[in-house]
């Protein structure tokens, strides 16, 4: 089992940073984590994952250059720089955790544990 407790969401004007951390425990290896979010009445949309084993990343065409996705091993965390936000940002945010090392890291489904969510709102 695996467990996240994500931290950072809150509420900022447009052009301000946000960090949002994500804290996992549990005894089932995780190869990787990923952060997606969900706005009110769409679906969940892929934002950025990064590899446990070569720390590779990948971030969504709508985040790059905004967003950066880093981790601390030892302290199992993995944070998402949220920089130049915008209006268009505001969502939930969720940090997932996928244990088997196959399918692609960019899709919901393809993840086993996930956090509460954290609420990120960007005013304009």
């Amino acid at each position: 089992q695996v467990q996240l407790v994500e931290s950072g969401g809150g509420l900022v004007q447009a052009g301000a940073s946000l960090r949002l951390s994500c804290a996992a425990s549990g005894r089932t290896f995780v190869y990787g984590m990923g952060w997606f979010r969900q706005a009110p009445g769409k679906e969940r949309e892929f934002v950025s994952a990064i590899r446990r084993s070569d720390s590779s990343t990948y971030h969504a065409d709508s985040v790059k250059g905004r967003f950066t996705i880093s981790r601390d091993n030892a302290k199992n965390t993995v944070y998402l720089q949220m920089n130049s936000l915008k209006a268009e940002d505001t969502a939930v945010y969720y940090c997932a955790a996928r244990t088997r090392n196959s399918g692609s890291n960019i899709v919901p489904s393809e993840y086993d544990y996930w956090g509460q969510g954290t609420q990120v709102t960007v005013s304009s």
